[in-house]
């Protein structure tokens, strides 16, 4: 049965109720529910008005049509959608009742509710899969490809691992899956599938437009964009496991000024606190951090401070907050997190809980000047990623656990705009849709130094952007690190010259092998944890010290370039590192070229991502092209053969 309300299109068939609306340009958004009335949850979409659609009603069938979009549902239910008329992604149906050219007796359907014992669904969403179709986005997963068809993704929040479910087509739409629980997507060569283990819905949105472009800005119209970013964050951060005391940080901070290189940002990293979930300084190590935050000013270096979402039983705010029920609750057993402690985990979907976190930083951090937050473990890591395991204020994990990260940054940034604060920018190990909003900058998590793991990190930075996410970073380098290794200076050299065309510019990394002694033999504050080896530009030797100085060089001259392609991001939610496609989008090589990527709209940056290379191949597009290091001038529309020393990086300037 169809008809219309309040302007959306509804269908009515054996206990399902789906709903067909006009969400944005040229989007349609589509929520399904076994239930009586269908729950009033947004999610991604919160705030996103509604707007006018063209609804069609017949004996058996309708149509619903919002500009380039529309969608036809058959008198039992099948979904199609087009694009200006012509044919775009349909739902997948395999059942005797359907008129398909298509195997009937698979009794497949589109839409699947399996009921789960005791209440709630556990549902799957189908659609037929397309030869030739590219997909991009879906936030960062450790693994090389760029496109990610032919791929099965977790969606779910793990270190190193970030489910941001917005997929960017080559066919021309984004597709956003629009529910926070855990599950997983397939965009097989056979079938594309959504699956959620627990939720109470389905419900996405789909966009249709003539680019890439304006697909994104589509999508984040709704969900939300970056901020304009700090332009005293722009050029170098400064990080190692750990500085463990305030003459450490003051001693990197003067000798980078000495030199004479500007460094933007320096940070504090773990265990600079007494317990776990007390957000204060150990003030055996650090007796006066408002005098370390001012003499770090004059230099013009801000200090970002690390935040931990973990509460060790035995701090000081463990039983009020377990009290107040401010805590994630695990169904079984007592513990989330077993590092270095006891530990549950604050829950940040609980406004009350967000506002405690936010007032315990305020008072112990931010009165003293720091006004940059470095929030750890967002996912949250658990010691076990048992998701059935812990249930939060918005329900179980299994059913939103994926939005907590957005929770998280959402804190502690209308924490520090509601105290006046103009320059917004954290950094978190994880997002949701949206985190953008919240002045996230996202790095890659506790990853390998290796040239595998950088190439992982290549496609992770160009679909996180596609998914909505133009702030990100990697621990240059890689995290896990033996700086003896063999090869470890080409690495080290290959990923900083990567990084400066990056949105962000940060050294950081445990890096060993270290025999460094504890600073004291308490089981808790500021000595208590191990801490790495030196990683500041000079540690490496006198010959990569003078490469790196030359790059930062670089990237202190682009700051105007740089200001103006994160304006971009916040204008249009275009990313600041770009798929080749995003600018090129006629070019069929550009969708099929995965090495390579401009940095805005004018640089493309051409990595070199295998250890031993010294010359590299790059495809220019159609135009002029001049290689910035040398000046030499190119006619686009072809692959060139490019020389690639160890000191350099082919970078071509779009004339």
């Amino acid at each position: 049965m169809f008809y219309e309300k309040d302007g959306k299109l509804f269908f009515e068939r054996k206990g399902e109720t789906v709903c067909l609306y006009a969400q944005g340009r040229n989007a349609l958004r589509v929520r399904a529910t076994m239930e009586r009335e269908f729950q009033d949850t947004d999610w991604a979409l919160s705030g996103a008005k509604q707007t006018k659609a063209k609804i069609e009603i017949k004996e058996d069938s309708a149509k619903i049509s919002n500009g380039k979009i529309s969608a036809s549902v058959t008198r039992l239910g099948q979904i199609r959608f087009f694009k200006d008329g012509s044919p775009l992604i349909e739902e997948y149906y395999r059942c005797y009742e359907y008129e398909m050219p298509h195997t009937p007796s698979l009794r497949i359907l589109a839409r699947e509710f399996k009921p789960i014992r005791g209440g709630d669904y556990e549902t799957t969403l189908r659609f037929e899969s397309r030869d030739g179709e590219k997909i991009f986005g879906m936030g960062q997963y450790q693994q090389p490809y760029l496109d990610l068809k032919g791929c099965a993704l977790e969606l779910a929040q793990r270190n190193s691992q970030i489910s941001v479910p917005f997929a960017l087509s080559s066919r021309g739409y984004g597709f956003l899956w629009n529910n926070p629980a855990v599950g997983k997507v397939t965009f097989g060569k056979n079938v594309t599938e959504w699956h959620a283990e627990s939720t109470k819905q389905s419900d996405y949105w789909i966009t249709a437009d003539d680019s890439p472009k304006a697909i994104m800005k589509n999508y984040t119209d709704l969900v939300g964009r970056a901020p304009e970013f700090p332009e005293n964050a722009m050029g170098l951060w400064q990080c190692k496991l750990r500085y463990r005391t305030q003459e450490e940080v003051l001693e990197v901070a003067r000798e980078y000024h000495r030199r004479g290189i500007p460094l933007d940002v320096i940070v504090i990293d773990f265990f600079h606190w007494t317990r776990q979930g007390e957000w204060k300084f150990d003030e055996k190590y650090w007796p006066d951090p408002a005098a370390m935050v001012k003499e770090l000013h004059s230099y013009g270096t801000r200090c970002m401070v690390s935040v931990w979402p973990t509460v060790d039983k035995k701090s000081e705010n463990f039983v009020e907050m377990n009290e107040r029920g401010l805590l994630i609750r695990p169904e079984r057993g007592s513990q989330c997190f077993d590092f270095l402690g006891d530990s549950m985990i604050y829950d940040a979907t609980n406004p009350e809980a967000r506002r405690y976190i936010w007032e315990k930083c305020r008072k112990n951090y931010f009165e003293s000047g720091f006004d940059m937050f470095w929030l750890d473990e967002a996912e949250p890591e658990y010691s076990l990623y048992d998701f059935d395991n812990f249930r939060y204020h918005l329900g179980s994990d299994l059913q939103v656990g994926n939005i907590y990260p957005l929770c998280h940054a959402q804190a502690f940034y209308e924490g520090q705009v509601a105290a006046g604060q103009k320059d917004v920018c954290n950094l978190l190990r994880c997002a949701w849709v949206g985190s953008q909003k919240y002045a996230a900058v996202v790095w890659s998590g506790d990853i390998q130094g290796n040239f595998e793991t950088l190439r992982d990190q290549f496609a992770a930075g160009l679909n996180m952007g596609i998914a909505g996410i133009p702030w990100w970073t990697t621990d240059i380098g890689g995290f896990f690190v033996n700086v003896k290794e063999e090869g470890h200076r080409e690495l080290l050299l290959r990923w900083f010259e990567w990084a400066v065309f990056c949105p962000v510019l940060r050294m950081h990394g445990d890096k060993g092998p270290s025999d460094i002694p504890l600073l004291d033999e308490r089981d808790f504050g500021g000595g208590f944890c191990h801490t790495g080896l030196p990683n500041e530009l000079w540690s490496y030797g006198e010959d990569v010290y003078e490469i790196l100085k030359k790059f930062v060089e670089l990237r202190v001259q682009m700051k105007p370039y740089i200001r103006q392609v994160m304006r971009e991001a916040s204008e249009n939610g275009s990313p600041v590192m770009r798929t080749m496609f995003y600018e090129f989008p006629e070019d069929k090589r550009c969708w099929e070229t995965d090495d390579q990527y401009m940095f805005g709209s004018r640089y493309l940056v051409a990595p070199v991502l295998y250890a031993g290379v010294t010359k590299r191949r790059v495809y220019l597009p159609a135009g002029k092209w001049r290689d910035i290091r040398n000046g030499t001038e190119y006619e686009g529309g072809q692959e060139i053969e490019t020389a690639a020393p160890v000191d350099e990086i082919p970078v071509f300037e779009k004339l």
